[in-house]
């Protein structure tokens, strides 16, 4: 099984910047991928960004372009989420999650952490 636990968040002021931290641990040479979603208060939860390990190869959401960065450590089976010039609209439950060899979703999570962004 794969563990996925993120970390970092919190209360931030618009525009500044955060990072959010996502630490996989358990058989983790069968991810494949890695990514971030995040789900806003009363909305469906969203794909924001992902790595795949093989080639390093990303992809973001045409909506995060620009202020989003994803950054991954495979040694340390780690990938970040850098979010610049944080808006109150980026307040949301991120999630991190993983999609293992041979499979077509993401189908591991994590527990989610909070970002709350003050006007």
């Amino acid at each position: 099984q794969v563990q996925l636990v993120e970390s970092g968040g919190g209360l931030v002021q618009a525009g500044y910047s955060t990072r959010l931290s996502c630490a996989a641990s358990g058989r983790t040479f069968k991810v494949a991928t890695m990514g971030w979603f995040r789900q806003a208060p009363g909305k469906e939860r969203e794909f924001i960004s992902a790595i795949k390990w093989s080639d390093r190869t990303t992809y973001y959401a045409d909506s995060v372009k620009g202020r989003f960065t994803i950054l991954g450590n495979n040694e340390k089976n780690t990938i970040y989420l850098q979010i610049d010039s944080l808006k109150p609209e980026d307040t949301a439950i991120y999630y991190c999650a993983a999609r293992e060899v041979g499979h077509d979703d993401y189908d591991k999570w994590g527990q989610g952490t909070q970002v709350t962004v003050s006007s």
